[in-house]
């Protein structure tokens, strides 16, 4: 039976208690003169650079912060959003009971306890499933939850829900750099530790906004500098790591295959080819051989825009070096062909023979605090843990005997996260259940998305905050921050490191593996769900990737605290972990010895990656090209960040970016309000005129909801093998907001402090 359709507003109302707080009123104050009861030592919750730092605790509250001096990766350095990320803690929209939607109540819910909360969505659960099967119910999970809960969320999609419709937010971020990392090299993981970036000659970034999404991993760009070395950044903006590059390659949106197949067209003209490494260690060289050879430079900088003389200089540069690291992120994998163009890149590092040895390396930056784990260990749609495939027999086989099932048991691939809408549409999926996930703000065509939300019989989300996603729900059950839990992430380096309990959970919310395991017994399929803790649920998931390609088995908590992290794979309880891959003795539980590519013949894959173009390009009506990104201060949806007062009021709100060419042809002034239209819709923001971007492209960065949400804009097109949206690029048209529009969009802006006003450019909004 469909509920009635829910007239959520596309923002909350001024006095909605659910809604945003003013800036100034977020977060807890560090009082210095108070002395903490004690101190944890942790990882940083946002991105997958995973900063060590120590919690300081005072009365079951988290009071402040240090950075970790002895942790190998920052080395006591942390981003504004680490520094700040303890703020959230205390704020007072924190979930501390159960709610259930009551459109009578202040806010459209009211709190119920939680037993009763797990009851109903026990109740739901089965009835969904017992009326239309166990594929009506839905899992969207989340790759900032610990590599134990992912693994947990896996297992409960397909063994207790027996549904095969689970996916997560990672889909959105890394699955293109998995899919041809894999298909090259038969893994998914960096090749190298960051501490190679330090002795290499040439760096190449290639859609990676580092110093704004990865500061760390600046200052290991700027090292390598130190020490003489060149780097290339290839980007349709002037972002900050562009603006102290050697060699800035500004990119059309879209195009990267194109300049890849360039450069490579010219390492082979001029003889740049290690031979002798491809000879050796790879195959399929001469199919890519044939193909770039179209790919003249006159050719390639007509695609890309890039002048001619520069991509020339580019090939030059990264053809004759002795060490190089290459390394990218979603602007090029948000792509309708996302896959094809992390391929090219990887045919540019495997042609240059600059692999598997020290200063040698390729890596995808990872975005979620846990991006790596969380996409090896079974919540994908399509995966099992140890990143072994669900349709394999084999493995079917292996994880059903751990997990005491029959193969029969377990269910056929799913589908990816956008697709679980458009069934939810068809009349397929009739329930939900999210964690960690904030689709509303996060999917492409998010209209769309919010309307399917409504469609649903049953929703019920886990979540420490009310996010946007979550106002459409039935029932929310409180779960838990970073600090009040603990577990193992992967950080983008390919090292497991240890998230530390610092904090209780507040009121009635629960660790999100208690109230997983809650549904469990609620639904009267407890059996595989009586984990104690973390470190049970993690001595599983050793058992279940043993002898797949991401291998834990050899991995205990204690290595992880003595040795700071343990890269995996690491098969063996004696075996120390694996830095760096491709190394000629580094252990290859595939190959087995054949090779360090994990394929039976231990050699790597050239693939031939051919350019195709958007799925919109500009036009008349639409002559622009929208693409978008992050901030320094916001991460991802902005469900902690844009409580966070300090970081709020380093980006209070979106904004558009225009070359100041662009807005003196359309008449927009700096700080002036604009309107972005797509065929999807449209969206009012200040301008923001710069001389940073490409004349033919507008930036807007995606972290904030409802009426200043640009995902009402993008386009959900999909990589045919990745099914990642196309984020970086769809035709948009620009033009000065009508006084309607400004007013309304004015409306919409956050809370700022009393006689402030938003910072556009160099000036103040007015």
């Amino acid at each position: 039976m469909r509920k009635p359709e829910r007239q959520t507003p596309l923002d909350p109302a001024p006095n909605d208690p659910f809604g945003p707080r003013p800036a100034w009123s977020t977060g807890v104050r560090l009082d210095t003169g108070v002395e903490p009861d004690r101190t944890v030592d942790t990882h940083c919750c946002f991105c997958g650079q995973q900063c060590g730092i120590s919690l300081k605790v005072k009365d079951e509250q988290v009071i402040g912060f240090e950075p970790r001096y002895d942790f190998p990766f920052n080395r006591g350095m942390l981003c504004p959003k680490g520094i700040k990320r303890y703020l959230q803690g205390a704020h007072p929209d924190r979930l501390l009971s159960a709610l259930q939607r009551d459109d009578g109540a202040p806010g459209g819910f009211r709190p119920v306890p939680y037993p009763q909360a797990i009851e109903r969505t026990a109740a739901e659960i089965r009835r969904i499933q017992e009326t239309d099967g166990p594929d009506a119910m839905a899992v969207l999970s989340g790759a900032s939850l610990t590599t134990e809960k992912a693994y947990l969320m896996g297992k409960f999609a397909h063994m207790a829900l027996a549904t095969s419709n689970i996916d997560y937010n990672g889909r959105l971020c890394m699955v293109s750099a998995g899919a041809g990392n894999s298909k090259a090299f038969g893994i998914d993981r960096a090749a190298n530790p960051w501490s190679d970036i330090l002795g290499a000659e040439l760096i190449w970034i290639s859609g990676a906004n580092v110093a704004e999404c990865a500061p760390i991993t600046t200052d290991y760009v700027w090292q390598a500098r130190e020490h003489g070395a060149r780097v290339i950044v290839v980007d349709p903006r002037l972002t900050p790591i562009a603006r102290t590059c050697d060699l800035f390659l500004p990119i059309r949106p879209g195009t990267d295959i194109a300049l890849f197949n360039g450069i490579l067209h010219l390492m082979i003209e001029n003889g740049w080819v290690d031979r002798d490494f491809v000879e050796r260690h790879t195959t399929g060289f001469a199919e890519v051989e044939q193909h770039v050879a179209d790919w003249t430079p006159a050719r390639t900088a007509r695609t890309t825009g890039i002048a001619e003389s520069a991509v020339r200089r580019a090939a030059e540069w990264w053809g004759t070096a002795k060490t190089s690291f290459l390394m990218h992120a979603r602007g090029i994998e948000h792509s309708s062909h996302g896959v094809q163009n992390v391929l090219g890149a990887i045919n540019i590092v495997l042609a240059s023979g600059r692999i598997g040895r020290e200063f040698c390396g390729y890596a995808t930056i990872t975005g979620q605090g846990n991006g790596q784990g969380g996409r090896e260990h079974g919540q994908k749609c399509d995966q099992l843990p140890g990143a072994r495939k669900l349709a394999d027999p084999e493995a079917r086989a292996y994880v059903a005997g751990v997990w005491g099932i029959a193969p029969g048991d377990l269910p056929q691939p799913g589908v990816d996260a956008y697709e679980i809408f458009r069934r939810i549409e068809r009349g397929e999926i009739k329930g939900l259940l999210s964690i960690c996930f904030n689709p509303l703000v996060s999917l492409p065509d998010s209209d769309f998305v919010r309307r399917m939300l409504d469609r649903l019989d049953f929703y019920v989300a886990i979540d420490f905050f009310l996010n946007e996603t979550a106002r459409h729900a039935d029932i929310i059950l409180p779960g838990s921050l970073h600090e009040e839990d603990e577990g193992t992430v992967t950080a983008s380096e390919g090292r497991v490191i240890k998230i530390n309990k610092a904090v209780e959970c507040p009121g009635d919310a629960r660790e999100d593996w208690r109230i997983v395991q809650d549904l469990a017994k609620a639904l009267g399929r407890e059996r595989g769900f009586t984990f104690a803790g973390p470190r049970e649920i993690f001595e599983e998931l050793r058992v279940a990737s043993k002898g797949g390609v991401a291998d834990y088995s050899g991995i205990t908590y204690e290595k992880i605290e003595q040795q700071d992290g343990v890269f995996w794979p690491c098969p063996e309880n004696d075996h120390s972990g694996t830095p760096r891959l491709f190394e000629p003795d580094s252990w290859n539980v595939v190959a087995q010895g054949a090779g360090p590519y994990y394929f039976p013949d231990g050699r790597a894959r050239f693939n031939v990656a051919p350019y195709s173009p958007p799925t919109e390009v500009p036009d008349d009506e639409y002559p622009l090209i929208l693409t978008t990104g992050r901030v320094i201060s916001q991460f991802l949806s902005g469900t902690q960040t844009r409580r966070i007062g300090p970081l709020l009021d380093m980006d209070p709100e979106p904004f558009i970016e225009i070359h100041s060419r662009l807005a003196e042809q359309l008449g927009i002034g700096d700080g002036t309000w604009a309107t972005a239209e797509t065929r999807r819709g449209k969206l009012t923001l200040r301008a923001r005129v710069v001389a940073t971007i490409r004349p033919d492209t507008i930036f807007v960065p995606y972290h904030w909801p409802g009426r200043r949400s640009v995902n009402r804009l993008t386009i959900a097109a999909q990589d045919p093998i990745s099914k990642i949206p196309e984020f970086k690029a769809c035709a948009v048209k620009l033009r000065s907001a009508t006084p309607e529009e400004a007013k309304e969009a004015a409306a919409a802006a956050s809370p700022l402090r009393p006689g402030s006003l938003p910072i556009v450019g160099n000036e103040p909004a007015r």
